[in-house]
């Protein structure tokens, strides 16, 4: 970090350094989080020297109004700044606001009473039916190893088949789907939330294959779908296989792992799937958060309705 470019009195320096160090050692952020904080608080310092008419030290900000941060965001959506860029720099500034007043150096009240920008709601891009099934199939995978064909089309599967996140099914243990009669998952997903997913035959078959020819003994405390040396498969893995067919499958840059899920979703409400079972299998906590896939579904509709009535 370069000092010299930040735009602000000596104290207020030193005690933004400090929060930043604080969230890099005590809270644990990613060092891409602390960076984008580091530069969306250098931003607002910036903001309140010509605000002020100078470099702004704590004394400037013990209490700041809404009426300043309003101002900020207006300027940096002057700027071009959308809703989410101004929504990450405003919980930048109220982090640091709120480390100084644990330190009672300033009253972040003002920060607090603000709204932060809205969001716009982004739907989900899943998978044609078609794709999705082009995407799990064994014949289609890349990989020149049988074995490692057959682990990535077993993943997929469940992504696809049983709506998991990556995560969820690269942390299966060796004791999971070990016979036919393994018809069901226990998955622990965020939040510790615990729910039961039934696995599809087409799913149990290819773990099955998969487990079939994988050189590894897949003992019951370890992980199901290994590496090439054995050890517990990357998700860095999965995503990059899956770039490799969006090329030779012609598939759109949406189809990602995590993209399958989304298809597992909108494909069953589109069969006619009831919203709150969808819920229970996806994990969700919340039903709103379950419902835009009625979004996806009612898009899906339109899109169809545009391109082919003929009065469209």
């Amino acid at each position: 970090m370069q000092e010299f470019l930040i735009a602000a009195k000596p104290d207020l320096q030193s005690a933004r350094e400090g929060w930043l160090k604080s969230l890099a050692g005590e809270r644990r952020l990613s060092a891409s989080t602390v960076d984008a904080y580091e530069r969306d608080t250098r931003q607002f310092l910036q903001f309140l020297t010509g605000h002020n008419g100078g470099p702004p030290g704590i004394s400037d900000i013990r209490d700041l109004r809404p009426a300043d941060l309003r101002g900020f965001l207006a300027s940096r959506r002057a700027d071009g700044a959308g809703a989410r860029t101004l929504g990450r720099g405003l919980a930048g500034v109220r982090s640091l606001l709120r480390f100084l007043e644990r330190q009672g150096l300033v009253n972040a009240a003002g920060s607090s009473a603000l709204r932060a920008p809205k969001q716009p709601k982004s739907l989900p891009k899943p998978l044609t039916a078609v794709d999705a099934k082009r995407v799990v199939s064994a014949g289609e995978q890349l990989a020149e190893e049988p074995w490692i064909a057959a682990r990535n089309a077993a993943v997929l599967t469940l992504l696809y088949g049983s709506g998991l996140r990556i995560s969820e099914a690269l942390n299966l243990s060796g004791a999971e789907l070990a016979s036919p009669g393994d018809t069901v998952l226990r998955i622990s997903g965020k939040g510790g939330k615990t729910r039961l997913v039934p696995v599809l035959p087409v799913a149990l078959a290819a773990v099955a294959e998969y487990r079939k020819l994988c050189p590894y003994h897949l003992d019951a405390k370890g992980a199901l779908f290994r590496g090439a040396r054995g050890g517990q498969l990357d998700p860095a893995i999965i995503q990059r296989e899956m770039r490799k067919m969006r090329s030779v499958l012609n598939l759109p840059d949406t189809a990602t792992p995590h993209a399958l899920r989304h298809s597992f979703a909108t494909h069953l409400l589109g069969r006619g799937g009831d919203l709150r079972t969808i819920q229970e299998l996806l994990g969700h906590a919340s039903l709103s958060t379950t419902q835009i896939y009625t979004g996806v579904d009612t898009a899906r509709l339109l899109e169809i309705y545009e391109a082919a009535h003929p009065r469209a």
